[in-house]
C-alpha cells in the first residue's frame, strides 16, 4: 500500500474528521471564553481590588538598558489565564452534566417491547404445539 493511499485513509476515517471539528470548534469556544473573562469578569474583579488591571501585574527582572529591552515576568497575564481555564474547565463540567442528565433520562423512560413479527408469532405457536405433543400424558 502507498505511503499517499494509507495516509488518505488515515485522515479521511470518521474519528479524524470528528478530531478536526471538535478542534476547530474547541478554538472558537476559546475566544469565547477568553473574550468574557477579559472583557465581563475581569474588569469587575479588578474594581474590587482598587481599579487594577491584573494584565498590568509585572515584575521587572531587569530594567531596560540601552538598545535591549527590559526583562519583565508578566505574573498579571499568567492569573488572566488561570482564570480563562477555570472558567473553560466550568462550562464543559456544566455542558457534560447536562448531557449525562439527558442522558439518564431517556434511559429512565421504558421502552415498551416492540410486538413480535407475524413469522415471530407463527414460530412461538409451533414450539407450542411441539411442547404439547412432547409433553406426558396423564
Amino acid at each position: 500500500m502507498s505511503f499517499m493511499k494509507e495516509f488518505r485513509e488515515f485522515a479521511m476515517r470518521g474519528n479524524v474528521v470528528d478530531l478536526a471539528v471538535g478542534v476547530i470548534i474547541g478554538a472558537a469556544f476559546g475566544k469565547i471564553v477568553s473574550s468574557f473573562v477579559a472583557d465581563i469578569i475581569m474588569p469587575p474583579l479588578g474594581l474590587l481590588i482598587g481599579g487594577v488591571d491584573f494584565k498590568q501585574f509585572a515584575f521587572v527582572l531587569r530594567e531596560a538598558q540601552g538598545a535591549a529591552p527590559a526583562v519583565v515576568m508578566h505574573y498579571g497575564v499568567f492569573i488572566q489565564n488561570v482564570f480563562d481555564f477555570i472558567i473553560v474547565a466550568l462550562a464543559i463540567f456544566c455542558a457534560i452534566t447536562l448531557m449525562n442528565k439527558m442522558r439518564r433520562k431517556q434511559e429512565d423512560k421504558p421502552v415498551a417491547p416492540p410486538k413480535p413479527t407475524a413469522e415471530e408469532t407463527l414460530l412461538a405457536e409451533i414450539r407450542d404445539l411441539l411442547k404439547e405433543q412432547q409433553a406426558p400424558k396423564l
